[in-house]
């Protein structure tokens, strides 16, 4: 396997502002292109996630940025100094978009064409794509053999016994293979990946394998305490396994910039890296592309590109799976009480991707215990902009030895929930005593963010009085200070 990226630009919608090629609020088509293309070229992004999944997919996307920038992609070939890597529907969940899947597939044998036509040797652009909600070996090898047996096995077929092979009428296809990049986006599966990963490459015969973990999903469904361990405890047990087996894996964790979504952002590279030793790419999502200056992006890009890779830590897997099964049913138990708020709350956030709604684990949008809720990005950023951001919730359920016990596995816990609590309306009507009481025991001071606070209060006027006119403006102000939507 070639390099392995270490900064994957994604199309996560989690930024405030609206970045200078845009050609509107709402990234979509073109706009899209032009991203990938200033995320290689300017900040230094050596992958692009391309998501066909919940959108109207763009299947010339090779083309079209060889023909706009051919100049720099000359320079910098794609599928060897860059990534792009494509994100497709998973067909057990995503009913409604399963036939996405086979035109994805179909895609590559084509993209790879075009770019050996423009390279003037053979060039392969693209050979990885993520499935994401895996959730068994079955899953990612399903999609594995439909590329080999299907879109590449098929070129050795005759439509008739006297008839030339389709490979020798329509000519070669390539590449022979592709790599499936199971993502696991929820706790349970999570802490079963090794065991997965371990089945799927039974008849492989490879020595590399990538593998991605999911976090803002599993923070809202979960928690952000059993986020993280759950992460934790799934590095861990990758290491383990390829001790055992003698593959090779290259973890790629999906960050966001809020706390509760991992917390990476150009200011906090170094931490976070720190935090996931193991890890070897990390997420660039659109809020820390586009509401950082672009010079400070460069630099994080850098860093990470830089760092070296060390052995995942250790957990004690019996302890925090005992916490994460304890907190997650308080924390659902709370989240269920704040969906009324949240949903009602969540009309007004801005778009700032084109997307379809599609499902997921619990639904887009998202279910929870029979209450339905909006997204990731738009759950976090209704709460932040209620005054309660995400990462208190069921804070109050840890006792004094989960808080050691978390701090110590976790060191950017502290951090985190310190970075929240500036963002907090601690006098508004979401701060419960419990909460308040445990967090002055755990020792945090309560410093807020006074142009914030003033947004946010204004926001719960205006949703109070149904002066609904100005509510996006308000929450999208308050996301700008953040420096994240949600």
């Amino acid at each position: 396997m070639s390099t392995i990226p270490r900064c994957m630009s994604t199309q996560h919608p989690d930024n405030a502002m609206i970045p200078f090629f845009a050609t509107s609020s709402v990234l979509a088509g073109e706009d899209e292109i032009r991203e990938a293309y200033y995320a290689y070229s300017h900040l230094g992004c050596d992958e692009q996630m391309w998501d066909v999944e919940g959108k109207e997919i763009d299947e010339h996307v090779v083309k079209k940025l060889l023909t706009f920038y051919p100049e720099y992609f000359c320079d910098h070939v794609l599928g060897e100094d860059l990534r792009l890597t494509l994100r497709v529907p998973n067909p057990m969940v995503e009913r409604a978009e399963a036939k996405i899947l086979l035109e994805t597939l179909e895609s590559i044998p084509r993209s790879h064409d075009v770019a050996s036509l423009f390279y003037g040797c053979d060039v392969t652009p693209i050979f990885e794509v993520i499935l994401p909600m895996t959730v068994s070996a079955r899953c990612i090898d399903r999609v594995y053999r439909y590329y080999v047996d299907y879109v590449i096995g098929r070129q050795h077929m005759r439509l008739r016994d006297d008839d030339i092979t389709i490979a020798e009428w329509i000519g070669e296809f390539a590449p022979a293979r592709i790599g499936v990049i199971p993502l696991f986006e929820d706790v349970p599966t999570m802490l079963r990946a090794a065991e997965i990963l371990e089945a799927y490459l039974t008849d492989k015969g490879l020595s590399d394998q990538r593998v991605f973990l999911a976090r803002s999903d599993t923070a809202m469904n979960y928690g952000l305490v059993s986020a993280a361990l759950a992460n934790k405890i799934a590095l861990a047990r990758l290491e383990e396994l390829s001790v055992r087996i003698g593959v090779r894996f290259h973890p790629i964790i999906g960050l966001g910039s809020a706390p509760f979504r991992g917390g990476l952002s150009p200011s906090t590279v170094e931490r976070v890296g720190k935090e996931y030793p193991s890890v070897v790419t990390f997420t660039i999502q659109s809020a820390f592309k586009f509401d950082y200056p672009a010079h400070q992006v460069r630099a994080a890009c850098e860093y990470l590109r830089a760092r070296e890779i060390g052995p995942a830590q250790p957990v004690d897997t019996e302890r925090a799976l005992t916490m994460i099964e304890r907190y997650s049913t308080a924390y659902r138990q709370q989240v269920v009480e704040l969906a009324p708020y949240i949903n009602h709350i969540a009309k007004f956030i801005p778009c700032r991707r084109a997307r379809k709604l599609h499902i997921g684990l619990f639904g887009y949008a998202r279910e929870l215990n029979g209450v339905t809720l909006p997204r990731a990005i738009s759950f976090v950023c209704a709460l932040y902009s209620l005054g309660l951001p995400p990462e208190l919730i069921a804070f109050d359920a840890l006792t004094g030895e989960d808080l050691a016990f978390v701090n110590q596995v976790y060191p950017s816990f502290k951090v985190e929930i310190a970075t929240a609590l500036g963002f907090t309306d601690f006098e508004g009507p979401f701060m419960t005593p419990s909460l308040r009481d445990a967090l002055e025991r755990a020792g945090f001071s309560f410093s807020q963010h006074p142009e914030h606070l003033d947004l946010v209060r204004k926001i719960r006027s205006s949703m109070e009085q149904n002066n609904i006119a100005q509510l996006t403006d308000l929450i999208t102000r308050a996301a700008i200070l953040r420096r994240f939507l949600g």
